[in-house]
């Protein structure tokens, strides 16, 4: 376990003591197969992510396996690990990484990177997969991130692409009968779907630096690897309370996953699909299970759009009428900017009026087409008339800057759309609402309609942001906005190849780590970092792509097809909309081809 002596010199010691309610230290001695379930980021932020808690249930209840937990220490934690020669270890039993089986890290952002070579270090492992052998962990890599595994190729064994629900217990299998030879290991799990080796495959680029193949180098490597999807939702019932607070302190249903709206933006809205709902009867059973094994006072039903659940306002319903006397909050996440998302809203138990937040991406209509969000003025402020009229007077909105096809008409329409929702509100209460305004900047991502835009400079970004400054300065709006620094390296690693991971473990060396916090974020390491390795960072970021150029992450296939992300591309720089396939006809997006709710739909719609 933890030295006392480690523990006494550094702030919230509980981030790292284990022994949690809920938590399972299982025993070793009765146990052949152990994971190390890792986040490369500090407590608070690991034990609000969703992914953790349903792998480490599963893993928990497979005969014969463990599962254990370990999160990115705060830098006075490193620096006292480094200090007394103290490997990272998991919070469970206290077991060094090294000794464990597999260490599994969930990607969910580009600026962990050089955290998850952190961890590696601090476990006394080496970072690069090359100096690895069957005497070292297994190294996996899944979420989002994975999709475009390349930047963080030399470091990863095996990533995982998709949802590991269904697939986990044959990895498992896998790593039992072959846990002796890697190399047999991993042509074994390359069988399975949703497996990337890296090691199987090699690049090669044209003189002007873009990639011109990625080909399988070894006989059993497919030459695509396909996302695994999940067929049913497995909700958590017990998850681990932490004794200090995090980020997200609350009892979580995952009522469904994915999202059939479309915004072309958006890698979550391609990378879930096809929507899968949580049938409502195992939603009001896992709420109870939650709340009767967590404590919490507060239950979140998440989705990527909770007001697309076939049955919210009776879902609501049930669970208000259940849980009002007890003094349960109903949360609700994620709403679409429309007047029935307020009625749901208020539908809830009475209480105080919090916050309202909504993400209209755009104060455009016409950019808010080119998205895909289309949701007209008329509209928004139909809906802030209904918030006002009931009384919600505090609102938070977000808006994107740097949209593909964007002007400075276009940014200037945020703030006449803010200002006209603050003298509505002033209109039907008398008073204007408190509207805090957060802007971020556009970066494109990999499998969405806009991987092939380019990013706008930070010279651009930054004068768009200062338009914003000057016309929103009045009194009840508060403005913040994203470095422009951050959205390039996230751009960039995002985008990126294998040529990528010379500079993720240059910026390592030169002390970067814990990017995502911004007292640690530090660019200009970053630049050294690219500057000793020749890289430019606007190849990544500020290229438009063309859309016959073979793309880093194009051996990765979403189930989406490229074809349709080509097509969404043309209707997005045209304006035209694309319509939800729930409630429409299918766009035959290529998952018909995968999944059985979306080839039923395609038979629907022929």
């Amino acid at each position: 376990m933890m030295n006392d002596k480690i523990l006494q010199g550094v702030v919230k010691p509980a981030r790292y003591t284990g022994g949690e309610w809920n938590s399972t230290p299982k025993n070793w001695e009765t146990t052949d197969l152990r994971v190390a379930l890792a986040f490369p980021d500090i407590y608070e932020v690991g034990m609000s992510n969703m992914a953790i808690p349903i792998l480490y249930e599963i893993i928990n209840s497979i005969p014969g396996a463990l599962a254990e937990r370990v999160y990115a220490p705060w830098t006075d934690m490193e620096q006292a690990l480094r200090r007394y020669n103290h490997p990272l270890c998991s919070l469970e039993t206290g077991r060094p990484l090294r000794d464990f089986d597999i260490i599994g890290f969930s990607l969910g952002y580009e600026l962990c990177y050089t955290t998850v070579l952190n961890m590696l270090d601090l476990s006394g492992l080496p970072v690069f997969s090359k100096e690895r052998d069957s005497s070292h962990p297994l190294i996996v890599a899944g979420g989002t991130c994975a999709m475009n595994p390349e930047p963080l190729s030399a470091f990863i064994d095996v990533f995982f692409a998709g949802e590991a629900e269904d697939i986990l217990e044959d990895m498992l299998t896998t790593m039992r009968q072959n846990r002796d030879n890697r190399d047999s290991l991993l042509r074994n799990l390359a069988k399975l779907p949703g497996i990337y080796i890296p090691r199987f495959y090699s690049p090669s680029y044209r003189a002007d630096g873009t990639l011109a193949s990625m080909n399988p180098v070894d006989n059993g490597a497919p030459p695509v690897i396909y996302r695994a999807v999940a067929d049913k939702l497995k909700p958590v019932t017990r998850p681990v309370i932490p004794y200090i607070e995090v980020i997200h302190d609350r009892a979580a249903v995952e009522i469904q996953r994915g999202c059939s709206r479309g915004c072309r933006f958006c890698q979550a809205g391609i990378l879930y699909r096809p929507v899968r709902e949580l049938p409502e009867d195992t939603v009001l059973e896992t709420a109870g299970c939650l709340l009767d094994n967590t404590g919490y006072n507060t239950l979140a039903l998440i989705s990527l759009s909770s007001g697309d659940y076939s049955h919210i306002h009776h879902l609501v319903q049930t669970l208000s009428d259940r849980y009002a006397r007890a003094g349960i909050t109903i949360s609700l996440p994620s709403l679409r900017m429309d007047k029935s998302s307020i009625d749901l809203i208020d539908s809830l138990p009475a209480g105080r009026k919090t916050t309202l937040t909504f993400a209209p991406e755009s104060g455009s209509e016409r950019l808010r087409r080119v998205i895909n969000k289309w949701i007209p003025r008329d509209a928004i402020l139909e809906t802030f008339a209904s918030a006002f009229e009931k009384d919600w007077m505090n609102l938070k909105l977000y808006f994107m800057v740097g949209l593909p096809t964007e002007t400075i008409e276009d940014v200037k329409d945020i703030a006449v759309l803010v200002d006209s929702v603050s003298r509505l509100g002033k209109s039907i209460r008398g008073r204007p609402p408190h509207v805090r305004i957060s802007v971020s900047s556009f970066v494109p991502k990999p499998h969405t309609p806009c991987q092939w835009s380019a990013q706008d400079t930070g010279g651009q970004l930054e004068a768009k942001q200062a338009i914003l400054q000057g016309l929103l300065r009045r009194s009840g709006v508060k403005l913040s906005w994203h470095d422009t620094k951050t959205s390039l390296l996230e751009a960039v690693l995002a985008r990126g190849d294998r040529r990528l991971g010379a500079v993720i473990y240059s910026a390592w060396k030169r002390g970067c780590r814990l990017a995502t916090w911004s007292e640690l974020f530090d660019y200009s390491r970053w630049q050294q970092a690219f500057e000793e390795c020749g890289i430019d960072p606007s190849f990544y970021a500020h290229r438009e792509r063309n859309p016959d150029e073979l793309l880093p992450w194009q051996h990765i296939s979403p189930g989406v097809s490229t074809a349709f992300l080509r097509a969404e591309q043309e209707r997005m720089l045209s304006g035209e909309l694309t319509g939800d396939c729930r409630a429409e006809a299918c766009n035959l997006c290529g998952l018909q081809g995968i999944h059985s709710s979306c080839r039923n739909k395609a038979r629907e719609t022929a």
